[in-house]
């Protein structure tokens, strides 16, 4: 059984900073303001043999209206709910307020395990706020200092003695790394065994584009629960969110990012960091899904956005949201397709959804779109195949011959996949012109089935058997 634990509190008590502290990396913002985190963020967290889930949690605010900061109230409830044991932290240098007061009843109502964290105790400054946390109620603090990491060892032993240790998750294997690429010496030899097959793990689905363009919405509408928050506000999602989900069997990591807008735009330092977590996101996904309102799709900010994913080498879906709200939607499908097809000419026969995360129309065209560009993109071609294709396309349209010699392809092999990576031997293939490799790369689409997918090729000069000999 998998142990879970919630990190809760009031705002700016070092909740954040706490859960990098347990996870062994910083993945949630942290920051002097009050309310950075929204969402709540979920990851596998250590602490001595223990090994267990971890949330982060929004800073517990006492309102019950329709305002955002009532809807990030519940998300902390939620948590609460699902977690078998929750980690309460106050700052000591305040002492405890009239808000740590009513959260700590909201959490004697749940019946749940409970460990006190007295954080922010470096120092003498929290030796006063140290003692009034007794009063609270859930037996002795522990004084901790997250930021400097003071404190662990009584934290490891309050979780000891409120969860058996049975209940750690052991390590999972989803985010090794993917396999190095080939040696050089091997890469050319035609007695050399294929790509071996990929590693099976989950596939991770990034939700990307600009503010307000639905992903929240979206990512909710395919889990079927208010897993994140959303609202009319542009700019809720700070955080990237990743979520373990199975979808008809398949293992799933969806990551919800926050709006990416135009780099003149961001100036504030928050603002800053959750594009820089967005970026991060972007990089290590396996699919985006680059989310736009149907009503303003296209615009230059996506087009940098797709550009960017590509440049990535991840695998590309356009995913046009709020469908339900489009007038002459077969008209409008037609102008968007267009749009695409010109403005992104790089990722030709890329998929594009049109979808609803109020109805929930299409979320199954969505999922079906981007298991098969996860496919495309983990695509290996065998050798023999390649070079019998190779030859075909260099008799088809031979490459051009600069200042009179003309460049000879001799031999294509695939590196790697995710993307697939391609080497191609040619005599002077320094001098290939980049229309020529485009060529390629366009007729290598079409013949081995990689619509939208990017694929790296690599042009590389054969040695000259001739040139150490005079």
């Amino acid at each position: 059984m998998a142990l879970t634990i919630a990190i809760v509190g009031r705002p700016n008590v070092g909740k954040s900073t706490l859960f990098n502290r347990l996870v062994g990396k910083k993945i949630a913002l942290v920051d002097d303001s009050p309310g950075v985190t929204r969402d709540r963020k979920e990851a596998k967290g250590t602490l001595g043999d223990l090994e267990f889930e971890l949330i982060d949690t929004a800073g517990f605010e006492d309102v019950t209206d329709n305002s955002l900061e009532a809807r990030m109230r519940h998300q902390t409830e939620l948590a609460i709910q699902e977690a078998d044991l929750s980690i309460f932290l106050i700052d000591t240098r305040v002492g405890v307020t009239p808000i740590d007061d009513r959260f700590a009843k909201l959490l004697r109502e749940y019946d749940k395990p409970v460990v006190l964290g007295a954080n922010k105790c470096e120092g003498k400054q929290g030796d006063a706020g140290l003692y009034e946390a007794y009063a609270l109620g859930f037996g002795e603090p522990i004084p901790l200092s997250a930021e400097h990491g003071e404190g662990m060892a009584e934290l490891y032993q309050a979780i000891r003695e409120a969860m058996p240790a049975e209940t750690a998750r052991p390590t999972s294997e989803m985010d090794r790394p993917e396999s190095e690429w080939m040696d050089d010496e091997t890469l050319f030899d035609p007695e050399r065994e294929e790509l071996p097959e990929p590693e099976e793990r989950p596939l991770k689905l990034a939700v990307a584009g600009r503010p307000n363009a639905g992903k929240s919405t979206l990512v909710n509408a395919l889990l079927e629960s208010d897993r994140v928050l959303t609202g009319p506000e542009a700019g809720i999602t700070r955080d990237s969110v990743s979520i373990a989900w199975e979808y008809n069997g398949r293992q799933i990591k969806l990551v919800d990012t926050a709006g990416l807008r135009k780099k003149s735009k961001v100036q504030e330092k928050l603002e800053r960091m959750s594009t820089g977590e967005t970026i991060h996101s972007i990089k290590y996904a396996d699919v985006v899904a680059l989310v736009m309102d149907s009503r303003e799709a296209f615009e230059k900010q996506d087009l940098q956005i797709a550009d960017f994913i590509l440049r990535e080498g991840r695998g590309l879906i356009f995913v046009c949201t709020k469908w339900d709200l489009v007038e002459n939607p077969g008209e409008r499908r037609r102008e968007l397709e267009d749009m695409a097809r010109k403005l992104l000419p790089q990722c030709k026969g890329a998929a594009l959804v049109t979808v609803s995360g109020m109805t929930g129309r299409n979320l199954d065209k969505l999922m079906a779109a981007a298991l098969k560009t996860f496919d495309d993109w983990s695509a290996r071609v065998k050798t023999r195949d390649l070079n019998d294709w190779l030859g075909h396309v260099v008799q088809k349209h031979p490459p051009p011959a600069p200042g009179g010699q003309r460049i000879k392809p001799r031999y294509m092999a695939q590196m790697k996949t995710r993307p697939p990576t391609f080497v191609l031997m040619a005599s002077r293939g320094d001098q290939m012109p980049e229309s020529y490799k485009r060529y390629l790369l366009n007729e290598m689409r079409e013949a081995f089935g990689l619509p939208g997918v990017p694929i790296r090729l690599f042009v590389r000069q054969g040695k000259n058997p001739f040139a150490d000999k005079k």
